[in-house]
């Protein structure tokens, strides 16, 4: 796996222009259990600010993470979601992020010295920004 990572590392090195990478949790429920995002049939909605993203047609919200769409560029015209949800779906939840992180730095643990400088690089970037 550590090899694996260094590949792509060294690739990025290579590549005259590297893809914009995104991460969606479409998987957040709330307080009681239910799944806030309505569902597949909406995921449009999203997909469209990330590629008006990769356009540089829209802006984001730094982060601890890196960035986030504001509320208002999210289209939920004809949507369940209100301005409110959606608000708190882009909110960074700091105890569950610390605890990634914890579990990500004990996941590397298991590949020795062999983990890629980048990455842990990365995972201190993250703990810092959580603090």
């Amino acid at each position: 796996m550590a090899d694996y990572w260094q590949h792509w590392i060294d690739m990025g090195e290579k590549a005259k222009q590297l893809p914009k990478i995104f991460n969606v949790n479409w998987f957040r429920t709330d307080e009681d259990g239910n799944f806030i995002w309505p569902g597949f049939g909406d995921n449009l909605r999203v997909l469209e600010w990330i590629v008006k993203r990769c356009f540089d047609e829209t802006n984001a919200r730094e982060c601890e993470l890196g960035h986030v769409p504001f509320a208002s560029d999210i289209n939920l015209e004809g949507s369940s979601v209100d301005e409110k949800a959606l608000e708190g779906l882009l909110e960074i939840d700091r105890t569950l992020w610390q605890k990634e992180a914890r579990d990500i730095r004990e996941y590397y643990g298991k590949f020795g010295g062999r983990v890629p400088k980048e990455l842990w690089a990365s995972l201190e970037t993250l703990e810092n920004n959580l603090k």
